[in-house]
């Protein structure tokens, strides 16, 4: 069995790497180490990999026709595009940049799998299409016409070109919404990251809005085991929520955090951030019933890990 997976270095890349290889996967693996954060970070988190014979790392873009082309054919079976420019925020300053690598980038990857006749593909989407979506839980057959953010907006399109690319070439793709992801790796302008790296030095940690916004936190094991079932189940076109099901508020995720280290919090309230939704609440049931999703990470569980391997890691 042989994949390829684009953003491989990554957080969520990176895990997945991993496990796949201890499945027993070979990997061919896409990164361009760009410098939205440092870059020699992403190099860390595929040490392991590299160990492999049967891992393959490939520093290139995606939006780069011709070298992805040399990459692409052969006996790969299946396509997990991870790669992407990340953040709501960042997106509002920079959305030409986003549009090109989270729209073109995906347009490149499925033309070579449409030549190269690739008949399974995976679209790393996100919670963020849902904007801010008034029922809760969000599901999948919510209305997602009302993104707040480029970024939102971006992975919305990648979702409706996948669709394209399934109904003009039969491609069978699965895009999965994630809904914040947090664990060991996670990027470092990340709240729960960013957060706990503060508390440690005492420093104060900004919170935009009163900190009422709520986030359905979903821990990386548990997101690995839905890409990982998603894989296996490929078929047709589908789209699936990745989450815990089990928002929280900011303010009691920093209590949490608190109880993680065994350290106070200095707090600092500032105004709200354009782009940022108001809550994210996934409906998990369809990648229950169709995956046999079952996310078992409880925050408390999560954020000891989380906390474990940034003190191991500082």
């Amino acid at each position: 069995m042989r994949a390829l997976i684009t953003g491989a270095a990554g957080f969520i890349g990176s895990h997945l790497c991993e496990r796949l290889l201890a499945d027993g996967w070979t990997v061919d693996a896409v990164d361009n180490f760009d410098d939205f954060y440092d870059p020699q970070i992403k190099r860390r988190n595929i040490n392991n990999c590299l160990k492999s014979e049967r891992f393959h790392l490939i520093e290139t873009d995606i939006r780069d026709g011709d070298s992805m082309g040399k990459i692409i054919g052969g006996d790969i079976q299946i396509i997990v595009h991870l790669a992407a420019m990340a953040g709501v925020r960042p997106s509002i300053a920079q959305p030409l940049l986003y549009a090109d690598v989270n729209i073109n980038g995906t347009m490149v990857l499925l033309e070579l799998a449409k030549k190269h006749r690739i008949d399974k593909f995976i679209f790393g989407s996100s919670s963020s299409v849902y904007g801010n979506n008034e029922k809760v839980p969000f599901s999948e057959d919510d209305s997602v016409d009302f993104p707040i953010s480029p970024y939102a907006a971006t992975k919305k399109a990648g979702e409706l070109i996948c669709h394209t690319y399934h109904h003009l070439c039969g491609i069978s793709i699965t895009c999965l919404r994630f809904f914040t992801v947090y664990g060991p790796r996670q990027r470092p302008d990340l709240a729960i990251h960013k957060f706990a790296k503060l508390i440690e030095q005492d420093k104060p940690i900004p919170v935009y809005g009163d900190g009422s916004m709520m986030r359905d936190f979903t821990y990386i094991d548990d997101i690995i085991n839905g890409i990982v079932a998603a894989m296996d189940r490929c078929d047709s076109f589908n789209i699936y929520n990745l989450g815990e099901s089990e928002p929280i508020t900011v303010n009691d995720l920093i209590i949490e955090i608190e109880k993680a280290l065994g350290k106070k919090a200095i707090r600092e309230y500032l105004p709200p951030q354009p782009g940022d939704v108001e809550r994210t609440y996934a409906d998990i049931s369809k990648a229950v019933e169709d995956l046999a999703y079952e996310p078992s990470t409880s925050i408390r569980a999560g954020l000891k890990q989380f906390a474990a391997w940034l003190r191991k890691n500082a």
